[in-house]
């Protein structure tokens, strides 16, 4: 199947959760570099180095450190920043619109009211269903729900 037509669904993951917590904890959690150096990474991986200028255009630096003490940077660039309301990033571009060497994908975060609590999605578009596959076999699931416990847990602290 050639790019154009793969279809979304081919592209993307998603994890959603109900959070017991108001929007605005769960968006300081994601752009707060001290919050998110607490939840991001799933235990025992821990977040060595976070630098986010939240805004449409601003850059974003994450240091993933494995339990060996490796290093994993993720550059990229906010492409869309509504306040307690919505995130969207890719790491298509590293930083000042420059083109990263290979782009992988860009999230979707939102935080919707629901009952009282916060209805979290995170949708991970990647740019090839081969793309998507890696990804899910890296661990998505497992990792992105981990991170998304320890976000749950730590916005329940605050």
């Amino acid at each position: 199947m050639n790019p154009t037509e793969q279809t979304a669904e081919s592209r993307e993951l998603m994890l959603t959760r109900l959070i017991d917590a108001p929007s605005e904890k769960l968006y300081k959690a994601w752009t707060e570099p001290a919050l998110l150096k607490q939840w991001f990474c799933p235990k025992p991986w821990t977040v060595a180095a976070a630098e986010l200028d939240v805004r449409a255009g601003g850059t974003s630096n994450i240091v993933m450190r494995g339990p060996d003490g490796e290093e994993f940077p993720n550059q990229g660039i906010y492409l869309e920043v509504v306040p307690n309301e919505r995130l969207v990033f890719t790491d298509a571009y590293t930083s000042a619109w420059e083109p990263s060497a290979k782009p992988f994908m860009t999230g979707i975060i939102t935080f919707t009211p629901e009952a009282g609590k916060t209805r979290y999605t995170a949708r991970v578009l990647h740019w090839s269903a081969a793309d998507r596959k890696t990804h899910e076999e890296m661990g998505f699931h497992e990792g992105w729900g981990k991170a998304t416990d320890q976000l749950a847990e730590l916005v329940a602290g605050f």
